[in-house]
């Protein structure tokens, strides 16, 4: 394994899975559980290449065209209103604003896209990207510009698993499905963010941090980013205190920071 950032700690087999992208082209997505790292390989790696990010955070409206450019006609239906603007106006592309694809595409160098959160949208716009991601290329319609790209990006998308994917898709991705850290690489992660945390104080926080994440039921398990965030508090705080979180009725403190929903929370108070 590596450390891609100081505290982003990368297993053999996604830096495999990186790897192979990067020869083969293809986008890599990445599934996985919310809280296990997915957007921040992305930011990683392009922190320790020093490689520019576009990143494009799709929501349910998204539309698969706001990745490549954005015609602003509104903009140029105000600047037609005063004369020192008519130049401006005559010229189409100055109302061209490249989304996240198109800026990679016209980049000189190396560059790394996040598509973040791809199942978020509709269920054809994966397939509405299809064409862009395999020829890395794409018309713009209001001015006839092809636009090519310079050098083929490194293409990061991640999918929480809420909808399934296209097929067709799929078949032009690399993909990688990023387990739940087991307690041996939590860790390593918890060192790289922690270099001088006691023993005790880890071994004790794991021990109820995975304790909690084995209860049955639960609507929305902690997830690495909240062990991190919880470790921090106890750390200000002075550590878990005695006898808390380590024994099988032991209280948790601060479980705000790690149990994130009402109905999970009055489970486990008993409630």
């Amino acid at each position: 394994m590596s450390v891609i950032q100081d505290t982003y700690v990368v297993p053999p087999e996604l830096e495999e899975a990186v790897m192979v992208a990067e020869i083969t082209g293809r986008p890599l997505l990445l599934k996985g559980e919310p809280g296990t790292g997915k957007t921040l390989l992305a930011r990683a790696i392009a922190d320790r290449r020093k490689w520019p990010i576009y990143s494009w955070h799709v929501k349910s409206t998204t539309q698969a065209k706001e990745g490549l450019y954005d015609y602003d006609a509104v903009s140029r239906l105000n600047d037609s209103r005063f004369d020192e603007n008519i130049e401006r106006v005559r010229n189409i592309e100055n109302y061209i604003r490249m989304g996240a694809l198109g800026e990679a595409f016209e980049n000189e160098g190396p560059s790394i896209v996040l598509i973040d959160e791809i199942d978020k949208a509709d269920p054809e716009f994966p397939n509405d990207l299809l064409l862009e991601l395999d020829q890395m290329e794409f018309l713009i319609v209001e001015t006839g510009r092809r636009v090519v790209a310079k050098r083929r990006p490194l293409t990061i998308i991640t999918s929480n698993n809420e909808k399934e994917l296209p097929d067709a898709f799929l078949r032009r991705c690399i993909f990688h499905y990023i387990d739940f850290p087991s307690p041996d690489f939590m860790r390593v992660i918890l060192r790289s963010h922690f270099p001088d945390i006691e023993k005790e104080l880890m071994d004790g926080a794991l021990t109820a941090f995975y304790r909690l994440r084995d209860t049955r039921d639960l609507r929305k398990k902690p997830s690495t980013s909240e062990l991190i965030d919880w470790i921090q508090i106890l750390l200000h705080q002075g550590g878990l205190g005695a006898g808390q979180g380590t024994g099988s009725g032991g209280v948790v403190p601060y479980i705000g920071a790690l149990i994130k929903n009402e109905e999970d929370l009055r489970r486990l108070q008993g409630r």
